[in-house]
């Protein structure tokens, strides 16, 4: 006997499922300028591929003989599928069918999704949209329950497997959780919010009126709180970088980083680094400019972009091999450390020690800032905590002077324990202090006892004497620094360096002792 009947039941309901909310559901989610679930799987993965799990879920009615009245398809859809070739676990809200609430959801269909990524070791990816929780839900329940999110499972993954969130549209309560616990976290300006409260919720229990893009927009919580990563002009770039993103990546820890095809001259020179660093200190330069002479033609990829932006942190390649890469942009607070800033450097060494990724610093780090401002937001609290991450971290770290490195967010050029390699560029300058304001206090009292001609004079040869005891050729005679290099050899001599520090990686391959800090 067959089981077409059965096998018809399936597809029957499957169709269902794929009509998501319904028609008229549909069209107000396009009417907003947002993709639907479905459509949003299919722009993200490599066509063809996604394999759907769970279509068959959801809250059915039958009638007195048993016979399907109707369904409401959960409103998770998950599965897997391929991006670049690479298996990955989706896990996508559906806010057709409503506002993916909790209301309307059967958690055990998103957090599968969420343990076979980890089981499996295989990137997560998750399209959150989602109203978060409803009261109404106390109806079907018939009693309240005490609040349990699965952070203990989301600590656990964040030491495993790559994880990128992606906030597109709404995302409140738990879709909050849901889109900032990532390695990597998009919103998509316009279109996304993020919150623990939506403007209801602000209003009714603070009387405050908000809009939900001053309460949680992407200015906010990519360039403001630090909550979420980067900003993406439309879903399609935000799918691109979500593509990006994990092509650095291996798919778990347990694994190298993936190698590309490069074709860029292992010892390509620009002539343009020798001249980019200003012999003025007072003069800033384009930082961002030394990366794109330095490292494969094409390859950098800035991550918190917005946040902090006093560091820059971005994946790199050199001759094919990704690596992580801290700078400073010296036209943001001088590239001084902010609190903001250290917050940054913090989670993108643990990030990159997390998957085995070399890291490589070029520093121009003038200091901890100092100020009211800066006391108050406990900028030197965060300048000792990347200290501490630098020294828990295993992964190989070479650092570059570029120009200044000076006080305790200068100590963050590197470890202190182990083998510590840098170099430096002529143009490299550090101490405890910088001689321009460090002579002038050091000296105040003799200082202020003369006029102010004669002070500038006095100052002037104080300032002289020590600028002479701060030229790196001093440091170097005493190996107190490696070697000075000519800037365009720096190519070069971090593609030698990276062959060595790649042979150490398998030695490391596994879960780390330490929890993922975000």
């Amino acid at each position: 006997m067959s089981w077409q009947k059965e096998v018809d039941e399936i597809q029957r309901r499957r169709e269902i499922a794929r009509g998501l909310g319904g028609p008229e559901a549909v069209a107000k989610q396009h009417a907003q300028g947002r993709l639907t679930v479905r459509e949003r799987i299919d722009k993200l993965v490599d066509p063809g591929s996604f394999r759907e799990l769970g279509a068959l879920t959801g809250k059915a009615v039958y009638d007195a003989d048993h016979n399907l009245v109707s369904v409401t398809p959960a409103n998770a859809v998950i599965g897997t599928g391929k991006i670049d070739g690479r298996r990955v676990s989706i896990d996508g809200d559906d806010w057709t069918i409503r506002g993916g609430s909790s209301e309307a959801t059967v958690s055990d269909k998103w957090i599968y999704s969420e343990i076979y990524a980890e089981e499996m070791k295989i990137p997560l990816i998750r399209l959150v949209e989602s109203a978060g929780g409803s009261v109404k839900i106390l109806d079907q329940n018939a009693a309240t329950k005490l609040p349990a999110y699965p952070t203990w499972q989301l600590a656990r993954m964040m030491g495993k497997i790559p994880i990128v969130g992606l906030a597109l549209g709404p995302c409140a309560g738990l879709g909050a959780i849901k889109a900032a616990t990532a390695h990597y976290s998009v919103m998509v300006k316009g279109t996304s919010q993020v919150f623990a409260g939506g403007p209801p919720v602000v209003e009714r229990g603070m009387g405050v009126k908000i809009s939900k893009e001053d309460l949680g927009g992407s200015k906010v919580h990519t360039r403001e709180s630090g909550v979420m990563g980067n900003e993406a002009r439309t879903e399609e770039e935000a799918f691109e970088m979500a593509r990006r993103f994990l092509s650095y990546l291996p798919s778990s820890v347990y694994e190298m980083p993936p190698v590309i095809a490069c074709d860029d001259p292992r010892d390509r020179a620009e002539d343009e680094l020798i001249e980019i660093i200003p012999r003025d200190k007072r003069k800033v330069y384009k930082s961002r400019k030394i990366l794109d002479m330095v490292f494969d033609k094409g390859s950098v990829f800035e991550l918190t972009k917005g946040y902090g932006r006093s560091i820059i942190t971005c994946f790199a390649r050199l001759d094919g091999r990704p690596v992580g890469v801290i700078t400073t942009d010296p036209m943001q607070y001088g590239g001084g450390m902010t609190k903001a800033s250290a917050a940054k450097m913090e989670a993108f060494i643990d990030l990159c020690d997390t998957f085995h990724l070399p890291i490589v610093h070029l520093v121009d780090q003038p200091g901890t800032i100092v100020g009211p401002e800066a006391e108050k937001s406990g900028a030197v609290k965060g300048s000792v905590r990347v200290c501490m991450a630098i020294e828990q971290s295993q992964v190989p770290w070479c650092a570059i002077i570029t120009r200044r490195c000076y006080g305790l967010a200068g100590s963050t050029f590197g470890r202190v324990q182990g083998l510590n390699l840098h170099y430096a560029w002529p143009s490299g300058r550090w101490g405890s202090i910088p001689v321009v304001g460090g002579a002038e206090a050091a000296f105040k009292k003799e200082l202020d006892a003369l006029d102010p001609e004669a002070r500038k004079a006095r100052l002037d040869e104080i300032e002289g004497h020590f600028h002479h005891m701060e030229s790196p050729f001093l440091t170097a005679e005493k190996f107190r620094i490696p070697d000075i290099i000519d800037p365009r050899e720096t190519r070069a001599l971090l593609n030698d360096w990276l062959d060595d520090a790649w042979r150490l990686l398998p030695e490391q391959l596994g879960v780390k002792g330490r929890t993922f800090r975000m």
